[in-house]
């Protein structure tokens, strides 16, 4: 018994010590221009069902409020199912938009996902205007 404790405690220290030595991954500009085309499509489709499964989680919260009486929840559950939708721009726009967007040096670090979350604002809220013009910040 005393070699299984002991086998698991160093299990875990070196599982530890492998976890805290290990390189981390920084999606942001950099990472973006190094991706290939077809990478990049690829990425934005893996987001696009990741923001998916994460309106399919709020919805069921639509469930918990009917039942708990939440006054104004369906507006809060609705903005909120908005903003995580992808469904008004297509893989091969945003990756265009991206890629002007990573082309100034400037916005270099900035995270990915909230480059596509402003992406995804912008193009909601040029749509609701009825502009399809990009914002200087996505123009080259």
């Amino acid at each position: 018994m005393k070699k299984f404790v002991a086998g698991v405690v160093v299990g875990c220290g070196l599982s530890c010590g492998v976890g805290l030595a290990s390189p981390t991954f920084e999606h942001n500009g950099s990472f973006w221009q190094q991706l290939t085309r077809g990478a990049k499509t690829g990425y934005i489709n893996g987001y696009r069902d990741a923001m998916e499964v994460s309106v399919q989680q709020v919805n069921t919260l639509s469930i918990a409020a009917k039942y708990l009486h939440w006054r104004g929840a369906d507006k809060i559950i609705g903005q909120l199912t908005q903003e995580l939708s992808m469904n008004n721009i297509e893989p091969e726009e945003a990756v265009r938009k991206l890629d002007a967007l990573y082309s100034d040096p400037k916005y270099s670090q900035l995270e990915l996902g909230q480059a596509l979350q402003l992406l995804f604002a912008q193009t909601t809220q040029n749509r609701a205007e009825g502009s399809d013009s990009l914002s200087p910040s996505f123009t080259k």
